[in-house]
């Protein structure tokens, strides 16, 4: 494009890759601003009009907001070299990210090789539409991801299959119900009953990881204090959560 070229909006949409909404809106909002109009009265592009179109959309894709960017490329201070260099080295910054990130991606790929791992569309077919999923685990990975459990967990349900989580979930659902009806029976926290229960708990959480009863007893907190699991027990019976929990401190304290 020479330096005297004029273009159109249809036209310079074509050229960037981007719509004429996108065009429109900029100029509403002074961002990029056709410079010049022609006879008839449509609005036109320079080629300095382009160059500042090409900066407002380097610094988008690099994740600045709009207000971000009308803020940089209209400081008056910084000329055409400042721009293009402060680009270059925030292109290098994402491009270092992007290779860390497939670096991570060619780990996740190489753990998967080593055994089997639920899509999460074969989560929900066995867990159904309240399985915590893949939310619950990141949390799950940030508090306990440094632990022993964390990595004897993550071992040991690489090699789970299909069959094994249906399994897990079949007798999930059935030992849940039965601690929802030990509380409706009034078996009493800290009784034989209950801390037969509280055993039966701490084995099921012990298919996943080596769990003794200090250990046990911080699982059960988070009974209380992450909502989405209380709202599990709470769901199958109010103030199961709570139960649950109070079982498993009453046995503990009893060992």
């Amino acid at each position: 494009m020479s330096e005297n070229a004029k273009l159109t909006v249809g036209a310079v949409a074509k050229l960037v890759g981007v719509s004429v909404r996108t065009l429109h809106h900029y100029d509403d909002i002074g961002l990029v601003v056709p410079s010049d109009r022609t006879s008839v009265g449509y609005r036109t592009y320079s080629a300095a009009d382009i160059e500042r179109l090409h900066q407002v959309l380097t610094y988008r894709e690099l994740g600045f907001s709009l207000a971000q960017v009308q803020e940089i490329v209209g400081a008056d201070s910084v000329d055409a070299m400042a721009h293009l260099r402060r680009q270059r080295e925030l292109l290098d910054e994402r491009i270092d990210r992007l290779h860390q990130m497939a670096a991570a991606v060619e780990k996740m790929m190489e753990a998967k090789s080593m055994g089997v791992q639920l899509t999460p569309q074969e989560q929900r077919e066995i867990f159904g539409d309240k399985w915590l999923g893949d939310d619950y685990a990141a949390d799950a990975e940030e508090r306990w991801g440094e632990s022993e459990q964390w990595k004897q967990s993550q071992q040991r349900t690489a090699q789970f299959s299909k069959a094994d989580w249906q399994k897990i979930k079949d007798d999930g659902d059935a030992f849940t119900a039965k601690l929802a009806q030990a509380m409706a029976d009034g078996v009493e926290p800290g009784s034989t009953e209950a801390n037969a229960l509280a055993e039966e708990h701490r084995a099921g959480i012990a298919a996943f990881y080596d769990c003794d009863h200090a250990m046990q007893v911080k699982v059960a907190e988070t009974y209380l204090s992450d909502e989405r699991m209380r709202g599990y027990y709470d769901g199958v019976a109010p103030g199961l959560a709570q139960y649950v929990r109070d079982i498993v401190v009453a046995n503990a304290e009893q060992v």
